[in-house]
């Protein structure tokens, strides 16, 4: 399962409005080599299914990843912080092993 936060879920709703994406929209998250810690994270809205796609739903949201991506997500938590010190989204993950300063990449 992937989870997505309160914050995450608001966000992701106002993007979708301000952006004028219909319900057939989901999230779509990877995970890819690169970043300074080894692995990092990819997400974007996306209205087509791949065959090997794992869906989940959390909170009223839709979020779709690769399998492979999955292996490295599962039981991660979708998260958003605004303002001054908010980095926008990233993912609580309990797999990852060490992460980089930024938060934007990590390794298992």
């Amino acid at each position: 399962m992937i989870f997505v936060s309160d914050n995450a879920k608001n966000q992701i709703d106002e993007v979708k409005i301000k952006n004028k994406l219909d319900e057939s929209y989901f999230v779509r998250v990877s995970v890819t080599s690169g970043g300074c810690s080894g692995l990092s994270y990819n997400m974007d809205f996306d209205n087509e299914s791949q065959p090997e796609d794992q869906v989940f739903e959390d909170n009223g949201v839709k979020i779709v990843t690769d399998l492979k991506s999955f292996l490295y997500l599962f039981d991660s938590t979708l998260e958003f912080s605004g303002g001054l010190d908010g980095n926008g989204f990233q993912f609580t993950n309990p797999n990852a092993s060490r992460t980089c300063g930024c938060g934007e990449s990590f390794a298992v």
